[in-house]
């Protein structure tokens, strides 16, 4: 995939993850899947909508995940 995307969860992060870094994650995924680095401004609205969404769903994930060896959730 996107190399330049990080690994957000525990123990690669060991602190939790911040917006600014699940936003920065869903850029680039949304970058690279769209093939545009900036979108036109007829494309902006839904870029920043997959953007939100992937941010959103990536978000959901990291507080659901549960990490082997530590006791609770990751981003708990």
């Amino acid at each position: 995939m996107c190399r330049s995307i990080k690994t957000l969860r525990p123990p690669a992060l060991p602190e939790e993850a911040t917006e600014e870094e699940i936003r920065a994650a869903a850029l680039q995924y949304v970058r690279k899947v769209s093939g545009f680095r900036a979108p036109a401004a007829h494309n902006q609205e839904v870029f920043d909508r997959a953007v939100d969404a992937v941010a959103e769903a990536t978000a959901e994930l990291l507080a659901g995940l549960q990490v082997r060896g530590q006791g609770q959730k990751a981003g708990a």
